[in-house]
């Protein structure tokens, strides 16, 4: 808190004051949602899935036993028989990709960014000169050996191109 002041002229409340003050807050960090698998209903476009899908709704209603249930009863049970035919049809989704581009990961860059990795603690821990003159030079080498890593894998993807095993390699990185 700075230039705390209290406006003796000016009664919000009677005998109450004013007080006007400069704060200042540190943001939290924000947490990021946990992942919750979803059921891939984009697959009951297909007509193959759609009718599956409508079969096996219609035979679970069907087996269900409907008699002395309220309707709030009703509804959670006929919830239940949707959503359950929907997960076995259609499946669920299996989460966020954890690497983007890995196509062009080994152990020289595994390495090297393990490296870096270390030098930024040490740098956080100690906040010397030293130490951020470490990480730069670690990270600058990454990056090196990163984009090397890239090219090399770049040719020989190039040169494999026109083999039947590699195309479906290609089609995978460019996915």
């Amino acid at each position: 808190m700075r230039n705390v002041k209290v406006i003796s002229s000016e009664e919000c409340v009677p005998k109450h004051k004013l007080l006007v003050m400069d704060m200042w807050f540190k943001a939290t960090k924000s947490w990021h949602r946990k992942f919750e698998p979803r059921v891939q209903v984009r697959k009951l476009n297909e007509e193959k899935t759609c009718e599956e899908y409508r079969r096996m709704v219609g035979d679970k209603v069907e087996e269900a036993k409907w008699k002395g249930l309220g309707v709030n009863d009703h509804w959670q049970q006929m919830k239940g028989i949707i959503i359950e035919s929907a997960q076995d049809i259609c499946g669920l989704t299996k989460g966020p990709r954890r690497h983007k581009e890995t196509w062009w990961w080994n152990e020289e860059v595994a390495e090297a960014v393990r490296e870096k990795k270390i030098k930024y603690g040490k740098w956080k821990r100690e906040s010397t000169k030293e130490a951020r003159m470490e990480y730069k030079k670690s990270k600058k080498n990454a990056k090196r050996v990163i984009s090397s890593a890239k090219e090399k894998k770049q040719k020989e993807c190039a040169n494999d191109i026109n083999d039947p095993e590699c195309q479906n390699e290609i089609f995978r990185m460019a996915k």
